[in-house]
């Protein structure tokens, strides 16, 4: 099998789309794999740096604010499609799959104007721009929560979960003494997300020190930016620990109880794969808001409790944490409701209908 992937822009798209590719190699020894991605943009060193053939095209964003600076997006847009055209015709793809980001806009138009049979992926509970518009052009799409089905054709469109979740199953448990915890102690996982946010780090300077009288550990991610800044804090209490990152961040997840994070795509998939009651702060810096969307998903299913992020503070926080770790009854039902939500298997169900797709082709 030739296949096609391009996903872009940041790791909610990225990961998801490595993933898929994962799967793909373990089912098809001998397929052949081309990414397609942009030139600046976090792919571009992702993608090789895992031995995956890459090609970078010169691609920009809608500029929001500045309408008048789309002419130059216009122009970047029609040169990525006659560079995109010339490298399908010279690859020859069985499928071309789009897996979120602008950069997949071109290619899946190109292919599909190619008549190359297309596969797309939405992470999110509502789509971005270019899945909006690629929805009726792609022959199967596949959506990660079973709300986004409404905003596509039903006929052609599959709830598949976010491949990402497989990663999470198949990840072995971390030893919790790596990280100084206890076996004994439930844990608290808080991260919000590999960079971390400014907004809440500045706000867990005065929480942290308020958790020294619980009885379970918190481990406090602050991301890689920001963990100089709690070096110099003395009170921060024994049964919380601070590192800047985990590299080993789904087999912490295996060892958590109770997670506190935003409410990504990718992050949302991990979570309910794995079944964990989850206090989610969505970051309201995302286009249409659509973290809090994504939350209120698991919200409304009594999987997870949302927390604005202008509403965090320690009362508040503490007082949720300690509703659901110290009622069992609560906890069980979050926890029952979060595993009802994941999907286990997501990347072996897109590679059934990516071969489908292919065999189908095939046979016509």
């Amino acid at each position: 099998m030739r296949v096609i992937v391009s996903a872009g822009g940041t790791g909610g798209h990225i990961y998801p789309a490595l993933a898929i590719i994962s799967k793909i190699k373990e089912m098809d020894r001998n397929c052949d794999i081309l990414y397609i991605g942009t030139t600046d943009r976090m792919e571009s060193t992702i993608i090789p740096n895992e031995g995956i053939e890459y090609i970078g095209i010169e691609m920009m964003g809608l500029n929001r604010k500045n309408p008048f600076k789309n002419i130059k997006v216009l122009k970047n847009y029609l040169n990525a499609k006659k560079k995109i055209k010339k490298i399908m015709q010279e690859f020859r793809p069985d499928i071309v799959l789009g897996i979120g980001g602008y950069i997949t806009l071109p290619v899946i138009e190109v292919a599909h104007s190619l008549g190359i049979k297309t596969f797309i992926h939405e992470q999110n509970s509502i789509p971005g721009l270019s899945n909006k518009i690629l929805g009726k052009k792609a022959d199967k799409i596949g959506v990660s929560l079973e709300d986004s089905i409404q905003y596509f054709d039903p006929k052609k469109t599959i709830f598949t979960g976010n491949p990402r979740s497989e990663q999470v199953i198949s990840a072995k448990p971390v030893l919790k003494s790596k990280y100084d915890l206890s076996n004994r102690k439930k844990l608290v996982l808080i991260v919000m997300g590999s960079l971390g946010s400014m907004t809440v780090n500045n706000k867990f300077h005065e929480i942290l020190p308020n958790f020294k009288d619980e009885d379970y550990e918190v481990l406090f991610v602050t991301g890689k930016s920001y963990y100089d800044e709690y070096k110099n804090i003395s009170n921060i209490p024994k049964n919380v620990k601070v590192v800047p990152y985990l590299d080993d961040m789904l087999s912490v997840m295996k060892k958590t109880d109770l997670i506190v994070t935003r409410a990504g795509a990718s992050t949302i998939a991990e979570v309910t794969a794995l079944g964990i009651p989850s206090i989610l702060i969505p970051s309201p810096y995302v286009t249409h808001n659509h973290q809090y969307k994504n939350a209120l998903v698991l919200a409304k299913k009594n999987a997870s409790i949302i927390i604005e992020e202008d509403n965090l503070n320690s009362n508040l926080l503490i007082k949720t944490i300690n509703d659901i770790l110290k009622d069992s009854q609560k906890y069980d039902i979050m926890k029952k409701n979060s595993e009802s939500l994941g999907v286990k298997n997501s990347a072996s169900k897109i590679y059934s209908i990516i071969k489908e797709l292919v065999d189908e082709d095939h046979y016509e």
